[in-house]
């Protein structure tokens, strides 16, 4: 099984430039409801295997998601992804952003409420 990666607070201008992609949006969203492969993020949104890999990069390099590898009963092994957001805090100070993120565990309201907020901008 592998570590799950927890990032150090992320850059403001990548979070941001996450959030305000619709694929970004809709894997957070996805792996926020259940661990899930890329080929099954691939189907459920729609997106192809490429595009599913890189933002799915994106998202660990930032902190938002987590992979981890599943060995089947076969002895194949699958790397599942999962939503890591517990908390995302956006501050303005002296004209500084700061982004701070907590990933202890994964709540699929708050990934939930989070795309609806951003689509409601």
């Amino acid at each position: 099984m592998n570590p799950l990666r927890v990032a150090e607070d992320p850059s403001p201008t990548e979070v941001f430039a996450l959030l305000d992609d619709d694929y970004a949006r809709a894997l957070l969203a996805a792996t926020s409801h259940r661990p899930m492969t890329a080929t099954e993020l691939s189907n459920d949104c729609d997106m192809s295997l490429s595009t599913v890999y890189r933002r799915l990069d994106a998202l660990e390099d930032c902190g938002l998601v987590a992979a981890r590898t599943q060995i089947a009963d076969d002895g194949h092994h699958v790397d599942v992804y999962e939503a890591q957001m517990d908390e995302l805090t956006v501050c303005l100070t002296d004209g500084t952003f700061d982004v701070s993120l907590s990933v202890e565990s994964t709540t699929h309201e708050f990934a939930d409420a989070l795309v609806d907020l951003w689509e409601g901008l």
